[in-house]
Formats: structure tokens, sequence, C-alpha cells
């Protein structure tokens, strides 16, 4: 992960936009490979002092930065992606995901070098100028990065998810089935805009969101199972509900609570296999008050005192 940007060029948050290019400038005459040959520490640091430009430069994507709406490597966080299953649009999306136009490259995207003399920067390092300078601005456009929120159900089913660019654009995304958390999903040429050559790609990060019900661990899916009482002293079936809907579960007649039954291939997925779903039972009584089951536990306590544990 970049580090802040600010401190990357040495200026403060109250920088001006001219402050930001002279630092710049100032940075990439010193830091500049060929004025470093074979210097890997200076060609790191003239890379992320690029790429602090890149965002400083840049009043839009610098104003997101400020508002914490994006991160050092111009990442935005999307929550109600605004994408639909089976591709059907769905509202919100990509807004202000800024793949369209100069200066709006989105996250990763560039910021534009334009009013920077860059014949001043890189002329004195052979290949001259312009020339030079397209190392930064010409060719294939950036790669930009962006995660996207999917619940667990989407995750393990698959599905396509249409989302809308900045610009207008609308574009289905397919989830594989058994998407893992972490997974990258790139868009050829859906990224920053090249200059006399090929767009960047888009590359879609899937963040799995946490379940109210199910843990994952591993392959595996894990919860608690609430269990009547008669259902946990008498055994019977029970509704038990999964990733792909509820299925029917055996409960063995004297179960306790703390009891593992497994679920073979109701999991999630992991390394391309398909875990299976523990129910944890958790022996649940009534909310409301039972005189009934208050005066049978009295005479069963009083009848067949037993402590279990000890």
């Amino acid at each position: 992960m970049a580090g802040d940007p600010y401190q990357e060029l040495g200026v403060s948050k109250g920088a001006s936009a001219d402050e930001i290019k002279k630092a710049f400038r100032k940075l990439a005459k010193e830091l500049h490979p060929d004025k470093n040959p074979g210097d890997k520490a200076a060609e790191e640091r003239f890379k992320r002092i690029t790429a602090a430009f890149d965002l400083l430069g840049d009043a839009e994507k610098r104003a997101k930065y400020d508002r914490g709406e994006i991160d050092a490597d111009g990442r935005e966080q999307f929550r109600g992606f605004g994408g639909a299953q089976g591709g059907r649009p769905g509202g919100g999306g990509f807004s202000g995901f800024g793949f369209g136009g100069r200066g709006e490259g989105g996250p990763g995207g560039r910021a534009s070098f334009d009013d920077i003399d860059l014949e001043e920067i890189f002329g004195a390092f052979g290949g001259g100028g312009r020339s030079a300078g397209r190392g930064f601005g010409g060719g294939r456009g950036q790669d930009v990065r962006a995660t996207l929120d999917i619940s667990l159900e989407d995750a393990i089913a698959g599905t396509t998810r249409r989302i809308q660019f900045s610009d207008g654009r609308m574009l289905d995304v397919a989830i594989p089935k058994g998407a893992a958390d972490g997974q990258t999903i790139r868009l050829k040429g859906q990224g920053a805009p090249g200059r006399g050559g090929q767009a960047g790609d888009a590359l879609i990060e899937l963040r799995i969101q946490p379940h109210p019900v199910f843990k994952r661990d591993g392959a595996d899916l894990t919860m608690d199972l609430p269990v009547s009482v008669p259902d946990a002293v008498l055994g019977g079936k029970i509704q038990v509900p999964t990733p792909e809907g509820a299925v029917m579960m055996t409960i063995p007649k004297g179960s306790n609570s703390g009891k593992v039954l497994r679920l073979k291939g109701r999991g999630a997925y992991a390394n391309g296999r398909r875990g299976d779903l523990m129910a944890r039972l958790v022996v649940t009584l009534p909310e409301a008050p039972d005189d009934e089951l208050v005066r049978f536990a009295t005479e069963w306590r009083e009848r067949r005192p037993y402590k279990p544990g000890r």
C-alpha cells in the first residue's frame, strides 16, 4: 500500500497546486532513474513520488483522498455497489469512479502532466524532453483498481453484477461461482485511457461481506443453530438455513448444546473445493415463562438430581 502522498512529496495538506507541482518537479529531477543508474532505492522512491503526484496533481482525486473516499493507492470503497443479479440494471454503482476523460482517471488513473515542463525534468537524461516524458503519459493507459462488496451467497453461487461508470457506461461483471475473498477480476480495456495507446484495465477486487448467520472457516461455514428443548430431548427434524436456502436436518435424540452437526457440501469454496456447513446446536428455552416447564424441571431436579460436567 502506498504511503501518505503529502509526505512522499514533502508538502503539507494545505499546499497549493503550484507548491505540489514544484515539489514533484524538484524530486523527479533528483530521483530519475537515468540520474541514478542501478540505485533501486531511488527508483522505488521515484515511483512513489510519481504515484503521489498522480493523486495530488488531480484536483478531483485529491479532494476524494482528503475526504477519505479513496486511499493513497486510489482505491474507492464501494458498499451497496448497485449491481443487480442476473445482469439487471441496479441503482448507484460506480458513481464517482471516474474512468472517463482526462483528469478523471479514477483510482490509479493519471493526473495531468500537461502543465509541467517535462523537457526541464527529463531533457537532461537522454531520450529528449517529450519523448522521455511519454514514460508518464504515453502508450497504454494505467490500470485502475477498486473493491466490490458482494454477499456470501453471490460468492458461492456466482452471479452477474451490472456496474455503472461515472461517464454513463454500463458493464456486466461476471462473478464466478466459488469466488474467493480478495479475488481480483480484470476488465480488459476499462481502465484509464491511454495517450496514443490502448486503455488500461480495471482491476476489481472482490470483498465478501460478513454474514449475519454464517462464519467462514476456510472452505467450511459455521453457524449457531437454536434447538428447542423438546427437539433436543426427543430428537426431530428442523429447518436449517444454508447459502442456497433452507434444508431439513435430523437432530439426534438427547442432543446437548455445543454438539456440532455437519451438512456435507453446503459450505463455501476454498482452493477449488466446496466445504461443509457445521451447525453448532444451542438448546434454547422458550422466550416467555412456561409454568408447566417450570413444574416439570422442579420435580425432575427433586427426583433425579444431576450435575453436568462434575
